[in-house]
């Protein structure tokens, strides 16, 4: 038989509660379903699915700014400025 090794790692609670009732609905348990991801990382040489980068645009600095610019315009600090758009003539 071989040996098994324990892996512990840290997850946020809501985090382990949603995967729990989403591998419980497939008939898995946390444990098993990690298993998995290795084994399919083994055989595929890499991560077994696409990691990519969401649209740039929605990162924390631009999230700040934007919130921050709903503000003053909810308390009437806004400035308005015309759109001007310049075209290839």
């Amino acid at each position: 038989m071989a040996r098994s090794s324990l892996i512990q790692i840290r997850v946020d609670d809501a985090l382990k509660k949603d995967a729990e009732t989403l591998f419980n609905d497939l008939g898995l348990d946390i444990p098993t379903a990690i298993r998995l991801f290795l084994k399919q990382s083994l055989i595929h040489n890499g991560i077994p699915f696409a990691i990519v980068r969401t649209d740039d645009f929605y990162n924390n600095y631009n999230l700040q700014v934007l919130k921050k610019s709903i503000q003053q315009l909810e308390h009437g600090k806004g400035i308005a400025h015309d759109l001007i758009e310049v075209g290839d003539e």
